[in-house]
């Protein structure tokens, strides 16, 4: 159990959050939301004891053992992997080399043999003979070999290293699980087992993410930080969500009703009140204005972007022909005798074990690399917007501001226009004269995600168009894409954008594809039928 107690933390004088009382307890999973800046990060950190508060206290009950999800990915290099996860319990990890250390002397005294023995009967209680097993069986759920337990961290890739310091946070039953975006550079198979794994912890879970899906199946209560409160709502990610647009909806059906009533007071007062036989009801009416306050929306830090795609002309039935498309990456083949067509209102997700394979597709149908062997045949109606998983070549060395770079595919170039679409995008004020170079990852997003919207293309292609958003940006892009009319060709790692904007899912493997007219949910059902 974590206590929280009239928290505070300030930055220069200025508040970040204040006045927060909270109870976390045993078989709950919490899920830690808010724009971007509001301090979920932070929060966690004042839980964990990294960071000390401007006031108040967090109370963590001393028997209890609490793991964080560590965001230094080169802090373990010098160190095995097992090791690595082994540090996820300290404890454990100090008792076994304290008991290595012992057996390994050669002049092992008698002294030593007590000691050692009291080490073992520790080791014994904690399930060390068990450690090798368990930290194999979390990295294999992570999609990772338990043969890689004895290599050096420091020989890893970025992407391995993210599960392995993921394993050490789940490692050896802890207490209290802290999280910070434990799913980033996971795919949707290893996000699932975590899902599966946090739904049987019986412990505390304090989680930080921006997957929908995943705060939907795991969480069970939202703490929402927004404006220096931090609230407490029971239920998952889309409980709160609709149930804050529903109190926001009644809150402005209630002031149209009393703005209505109040034009109405105040015209019955303006006529009437000069006439001596109306004077007695015009002031009781002007008792009854005074009456009526009109209750002020809630402050929120969230901002959503307006994320719209049109198009100029409708696509003709010919859309797109793919035949025995392969390529071959850095001497891995990563492309196989790839067949499909593209027919008017699909909205495809491409799937891959492979993860520059559905990259490597996209930049084929756009022209920027050469297939192997095959071809493809785009209908000539169709016009197309590309959003590349890597944008650096848009912004790298480009020394433009905003509304400049994006006056470059705007047909309409006037200030006025630019401004005013850039707004609807979140950049606001002097925020358009920014150089792009500088723009956080977010920020070039929406700003890929204009420069798509100024085509008026019917056919878009999007490779994980959700990477460095919040989830109030998230939740506009995909929107956007559901109420789009046209053809989708995309990838992503979020289940819920995949389940509510694809119609149908192919799926690319060695020899060809699997092509279903399904959604992502139902393609799941499917293969773990087989």
């Amino acid at each position: 159990m974590i206590t929280v107690s009239d928290l505070g933390l300030s930055f220069n004088g200025q508040d970040l959050f204040s006045h927060v009382d909270l109870l976390f307890t045993a078989g709950n999973c919490y899920g830690v939301i808010g724009a971007n800046g509001a301090g979920k990060s932070t929060f966690l950190k004042i839980l964990s004891g990294e960071l000390e508060p401007t006031r108040g206290e967090v109370t963590v009950d001393p028997k209890l053992r609490m793991s964080v999800l560590r965001q230094d990915h080169y802090a373990f290099e010098a160190f095995t992997v097992f090791d690595t996860v082994l540090q996820g319990n300290p404890r454990l990890y100090r008792v076994a080399k304290q008991k290595d250390a012992l057996y390994a002397k050669e002049d092992f005294s008698e002294e030593d043999g007590n000691i050692a023995a009291g080490l073992e009967a520790e080791f014994a209680e904690m399930n060390g003979w068990d450690a090798e097993t368990e930290a194999g069986k979390i990295l294999q759920g992570l999609g990772l070999s338990a043969d890689l337990l004895q290599a050096r961290m420091s020989s890893l890739a970025g992407s391995e290293k993210v599960k392995v310091l993921l394993a050490q946070a789940l490692f050896g039953q802890p207490d209290i699980i802290l999280l910070d975006e434990p799913t980033n550079g996971l795919d949707i198979p290893s996000v699932g087992w975590l899902e599966d794994f946090l739904m049987d912890y019986s412990g505390t879970v304090i989680v930080v993410s921006h997957d929908r899906h995943f705060l939907n199946d795991v969480c069970t209560h939202i703490v929402d930080i927004d404006y220096t409160r931090i609230r407490l709502y029971v239920g998952n990610y889309d409980f709160w969500y609709e149930s804050s647009r529903l109190m926001q909806r009644m809150i402005r059906d209630q002031n149209k009703k009393k703005a209505d009533k109040i034009k109405e007071l105040q015209t019955f007062i303006r006529r009437f009140s000069a006439n001596k036989s109306k004077s007695r009801q015009a002031t009781s009416r002007k008792k009854l204005l005074d009456k009526i306050t009109v209750e002020e929306m809630p402050a929120s830090s969230r901002r959503y972007p307006y994320v719209g795609f049109q198009m100029d002309r409708e696509p003709g039935k010919e859309i797109l022909a793919v035949e025995n498309l392969s390529k071959t990456v850095d001497g891995a083949k990563v492309l196989d005798n790839v067949s499909f067509r593209v027919n008017r209102g699909d909205k495809i997700a491409f799937l891959s074990e492979n993860g520059i394979a559905v990259t490597t597709l996209f930049k084929i149908l756009m022209e920027e690399l050469e297939p192997d062997e095959g071809g493809f045949q785009w209908g000539v109606s169709t016009s197309r917007s590309y959003f590349p998983l890597d944008n650096s070549p848009f912004f790298s060395g480009c020394n433009l501001s905003v509304i400049q770079w994006l006056e470059q595919y705007s047909k309409d170039t006037t200030e006025t226009y630019l401004r005013g679409f850039l707004g609807k995008m979140l950049f606001s004020g002097e925020d358009v004269l920014k150089p792009v170079g500088v723009l956080s990852g977010g920020e070039k997003v929406r700003c890929m995600l204009s420069r798509m919207m100024m085509f008026g293309s019917n056919v878009l292609l999007l490779d994980q168009p959700t990477n460095h958003l919040d989830l109030e940006s998230i939740t506009a892009v995909n929107n956007g894409l559901i109420e789009f009319k046209g053809i989708v060709l995309f990838s992503s790692h979020d289940r819920q954008f995949v389940q509510t904007v694809a119609n149908r899912i192919i799926e690319l493997r060695g020899g060809g594809v699997t092509d279903r007219v399904t959604t992502y949910d139902e393609y799941l059902e499917g293969k773990e039928r087989k």
